[in-house]
């Protein structure tokens, strides 16, 4: 049988398997940094598969080692996130959240089962590979700084470094059984702004005693759409948006002040510099020259992740190789963020997506919505996947 229908036969043989860790980890769901029964139920099914692995890592990481023929001969590492997000879920499917107020709305409990059936079929296969295949659970995608930045600090990519490491995320955009990639620039980084404008509040029918910062907060959020309109050149992708602006006051109460919060978004290390020190200077030139004063803090998030091309040509080929050219399609740039891009700013990566959607069985929800659900075919899709690529890249090192 050749390797390719092995991991296909092998993937259906995991199939119900993978679906059971799954439901286990949607109904079990742990915000960012408190993943501590995830990862001891995943620290268990490492254990029961005989794979040795380091917990731990980053409060909560973990990460496993499948060794094939010659275990230094090239490394590859796989990554699954682990955590969810505080959304109560609305879905009446038998596996739905236990924890109120906790889901997983964005996938990784698909993350991390795949990559466990991944697991399963490369232990099985060790002996058809050469190099080895690091499997990398880390927690705190959601959340700043980032789980992949911790993991990093705490070196667990070097000595050796991957030559090629890969990431797969769900994407209800595309139906299950195909899988959709980019090469180059793919995901913005994201900063989060936060501005505090400064007045004089009083009695909303006396305006002329107070400095509104009602008023001038309005006129902060209007300049600064000017970064993306008239500095921002038109080649680079940037986004600047309010989400939350604050005032303590009443209908007849003017506030001493108001808060703006929002995020920055962009794919150039340069433009984000300059863009922050625009933000600054603008948001406080426009309050002062108002009458009042304006404080900004830009708490800089995650870096734009980049696919490298040669890569990521190669994982489109080992792709449809697997599932058939019909079933690769190519993505548009996205403006939304993963911090899978601190990997991807050291080492060469390849973060692609993998269809859940099922209009007939009515998944449709987008990611960080309370109805959010996967077609769960789509995990035996992606953990064949997962080993196949990883296998063709070690092959390719020989």
């Amino acid at each position: 049988m050749e390797l390719v229908e092995r991991i296909k036969a092998l993937s259906n043989e995991y199939y119900e398997e993978v679906v059971f860790f799954r439901r286990h980890f949607h109904a079990a769901p742990e915000l960012s940094m408190q993943e501590h029964k995830t990862a001891e139920f995943i620290a268990s099914r490492l254990g029961e598969m005989g794979i040795p692995y380091d917990a731990g890592i980053a409060e909560t990481g973990i990460v496993a080692r499948i060794e094939g023929q010659e275990p230094g001969s090239a490394m590859v590492a796989l990554r699954a996130d682990m955590d969810a997000l505080p959304i109560h879920e609305q879905s009446r499917v038998e596996y739905r959240s236990a924890i109120p107020g906790v889901m997983h709305a964005c996938g990784h409990d698909a993350h991390m089962a795949s990559l466990l059936g991944t697991a399963k079929i490369l232990h099985a296969l060790r002996d058809q590979f050469q190099g080895t295949v690091k499997l990398v659970f880390q927690p705190s995608e959601e959340n700043y700084p980032g789980g992949a930045s911790l993991m990093l600090q705490e070196g667990i990519l070097e000595n050796p470094r991957p030559d090629a490491m890969f990431g797969q995320h769900v994407y209800p955009g595309l139906p299950a059984g195909k899988v959709g990639v980019r090469s180059g620039r793919y995901m913005a980084s994201t900063d989060e702004v936060y501005i505090t404008v400064k007045g004089k509040g009083g009695h909303a029918a006396t305006p002329q005693l107070n400095v509104d910062p009602v008023v001038i907060a309005s006129h902060v959020v209007l300049a600064l759409q000017q970064i993306v309109s008239r500095n921002a050149t038109p080649y680079m992708p940037t986004v600047l948006s309010f989400g939350r602006i604050f005032g303590d006051g009443q209908t007849n109460v003017i506030p001493d002040e108001v808060k703006l919060e929002g995020t920055f978004r962009t794919f150039d290390e340069e433009w984000r510099e300059k863009a922050h020190l625009r933000i600054r200077e603008t948001a406080v030139f426009v309050a002062q020259g108002m009458g009042g004063d304006c404080e900004v803090f830009i708490d800089r998030g995650y870096p734009f992740l980049v696919n490298e091309e040669k890569l990521t040509t190669r994982f489109r080929e080992h792709a449809i190789e697997y599932l058939g050219q019909e079933n690769v399609e190519d993505l548009d740039l996205s403006m939304t963020a993963e911090d899978f891009a601190y990997y991807s700013q050291r080492f060469d990566t390849c973060f692609y997506r993998l269809g859940i959607r099922n209009v007939e069985q009515g998944i449709t929800s987008n990611q960080h919505t309370s109805t959010f659900d996967i077609d769960e075919s789509a995990l035996e899709t992606g953990m064949g996947l997962m080993a196949w690529v990883a296998l063709r890249e070690l092959g390719s090192k020989k």
